[in-house]
């Protein structure tokens, strides 16, 4: 998953607020206790990330899209 990606993903699933709002304030046990935009910056993979925040704010596993899922159809 390419950064990129992460990003779209993030806005698809929150929206672009509240997206932005969980990528900065959300601590993510399962990455160290940092949060996404810090997993990031620290070398993370967005994949690994983006299956993190899923997993933390309660995403179903049928939209993790983000981790080389096709993107759901419009």
């Amino acid at each position: 998953m390419k950064l990129s990606e992460f990003q779209r993903a993030v806005s698809d699933e929150f929206g672009s607020s509240y997206g932005q709002t969980l990528l900065t304030d959300l601590v993510l046990g399962e990455l160290g206790g940092r949060t996404a935009n810090e997993a990031i910056a620290a070398g993370l993979s967005p994949r690994e990330v983006w299956i993190a925040l899923c997993k933390e704010t309660g995403v179903p596993q049928s939209r993790w899209y983000g981790a080389g899922k096709p993107a759901p159809k419009r």
